[in-house]
């Protein structure tokens, strides 16, 4: 059984015992979330919702709050002797998958 969530902006595929690595949240470490549920797959086959499925939810619990590896970006502009550097670490949120109810 597996299902399809949104989150950040973005869509996750999403099984029970799941880590999912999803944009920031406003959660605490040991917080319980719900998800927007757009389709589950069971045993009837796949539903899927216009926009969201109605009833179905899917539950998990925030295991840690954190920052991504550090990439780096370089601007340059030729003959001008003009280059700039910048650093950037994307913020995350660890969520693991408890259940699934559709």
């Amino acid at each position: 059984m597996f299902a399809i969530i949104t989150s950040g902006g973005k869509q996750y595929k999403v099984a029970e015992g799941d880590i999912v690595f999803v944009e920031k949240m406003n959660e605490e470490e040991g917080a319980t979330v719900e998800f927007p549920v757009l389709a589950v797959s069971d045993d009837n086959g796949l539903r899927v919702g216009t926009p969201v499925l109605e009833g179905a939810k899917v539950t998990g619990s925030v295991v840690k709050n954190g920052k991504g590896k550090k990439i780096y970006v370089m601007t340059y502009k030729p003959k001008k002797n003009e280059k700039k550097k910048q650093g950037h670490r994307q913020p995350y949120t660890k969520v693991e998958i408890k259940s699934i109810v559709g």
